[in-house]
């Protein structure tokens, strides 16, 4: 273990502290160039800037304690009330949470107890389409819910023929996603919400990813499906506040249509020692900066600001999407009109490609199943548009001239996408795991 990873017997100076930091981050992802195509939602410096100030001015104050600190009480209200009105729940309630897994867990953990309350179910199901994001079955291994994986359909939706036929007497949750994360194409919403209705069984939409961009598009003229409380059967919604809100991370919402639904998200407990005790999510410490900065997020852009970031992020994307399409042997997954895509190729290696854009300074995440690149778009994206597009052609051409492609991540990917065995492609990934955590 590095001699820099134990605790010193002297501390170091202010600026020696942020110098080692600094240094530290020379391998970080250029998100800042907008050269990373996931994880950071990159608006601009100066909304980063209102997000920071904001999230330092309650960066000591903690969300467990409504009544000492009211101020949080008050932001967090009106987020929810603003996310409330977009997602036309009129009678919609919610919490803040730290990010959409814990806002999907929150979900699955509501839709358990009020299916055991109401339905005396002890062994809870729910139907997913296989595209959902990972943290339903996260969700499933730590409340004890069987996940119902269903095939997608052929257009990478959720199939909702094939989710009736899942559907039985322990199914206490359907899922759609609006979009998936996979491939950015928005699930049949209106038809799983009308089939959960019909079976008497709750229905989630996951808008993590969509939910602070979808109403926008709308608004712009963009062909956007119904996703939200506006549609009959779907009776809760996540979205991200730090995805397409553009706060600070992290800041999620989870919303119920009603607030009798919201309750069976709560835990309380009266009988300890140190007083009443009661809690809305899965933390107990809520930083107080997240949910400071978000407000101060959705009130300084206010509906203008994130129309012109929609329309901004929108025409990037189609500008992408086209440009990626014209490249020789490459081709889109599904038919997507947002800002995430994936694309593949029956010519190329793309885990190669990748290692080759990577190479150059591009930061593209890998999928599988089948093998596939994936971009987020954001406004930072507008600028490197061309670059992108002229390293991706001239890429492209050199592995289909035979050109060797750069060490990178194809060799791994290439062999755990050809591992039959789903356990001892997990039991790599914890050894990976493992391997984080050294201070080496």
């Amino acid at each position: 273990m590095s001699k820099s990873a134990h605790l010193a017997s002297q501390g170091m100076s202010h600026q020696d502290v942020l110098a080692r930091m600094r240094a530290m981050r020379t391998d970080d992802a250029r998100w800042q160039e907008g050269r990373t195509w996931s994880l950071v939602y990159n608006a601009g410096e100066e909304l980063r800037r209102v997000a920071a100030e904001a999230y330092t001015e309650f960066m000591s104050e903690n969300g467990l304690s409504p009544l000492a600190f009211p101020s949080l009480r008050r932001f967090e209200a009106e987020v929810l009330t603003i996310a409330a009105e977009l997602f036309h729940g009129d009678t919609a309630a919610g919490t803040m949470t730290s990010g959409g897994t814990e806002s999907i867990l929150m979900a699955i953990k509501t839709a358990r107890d009020f299916a055991r309350a109401e339905r005396g179910i002890t062994e809870p199901e729910m139907v997913l389409p296989a595209s959902v994001h990972p943290a339903f079955q996260k969700a499933a291994h730590y409340f004890g819910v069987k996940a119902l994986n269903i095939p997608v359909g052929a257009d990478l939706r959720a199939d909702v023929e094939a989710m009736r036929a899942a559907i039985g007497p322990r199914t206490v949750l359907v899922v759609g996603s609006a979009p998936s994360y996979p491939h950015g194409v928005v699930d049949p919403i209106s038809e799983l919400a009308a089939l959960a209705q019909e079976k008497g069984v709750l229905f989630h939409v996951d808008a993590c990813l969509g939910g602070f961009l979808l109403p926008f598009a709308r608004r712009l003229g963009h062909a956007i499906p119904e996703f939200d409380f506006a549609v009959p059967g779907v009776t809760s919604i996540s979205a991200d506040l730090h995805k397409y809100g553009y706060a600070a991370k992290g800041a999620s919402v989870v919303l119920y249509r009603t607030p009798e639904l919201r309750r069976y998200q709560f835990f309380t407990f009266a009988g300890w020692s140190g007083g009443l005790y009661a809690s809305p999510s899965m933390a107990g410490t809520r930083p107080g900066g997240a949910i400071a900065a978000a407000w101060a997020v959705l009130k300084y852009l206010g509906e203008e600001g994130y129309l012109r970031l929609s329309r901004q992020v929108l025409d990037t994307s189609r500008a992408l999407r086209e440009g990626i399409a014209a490249v020789p042997g490459l081709k889109l997954l599904g038919d997507p009109s947002l800002s995430i895509f994936a694309f593949s190729s029956d010519s190329l290696d793309v885990y190669a490609l990748g290692d080759a854009m990577e190479a150059r300074g591009w930061k593209l995440d890998r999928q599988m199943s089948p093998p596939a690149l994936h971009l987020m778009v954001t406004p930072a994206h507008a600028a490197v548009v061309q670059p992108f597009l002229a390293d991706l052609r001239a890429c492209a051409a050199l592995l289909a001239s035979g050109a060797p492609a750069p060490d990178g991540s194809a060799a791994m990917y290439g062999m755990l996408g050809s591992i039959p065995d789903r356990a001892q492609a997990e039991g790599f990934l914890l050894q990976f795991m493992d391997g984080l955590y050294s201070a080496e």
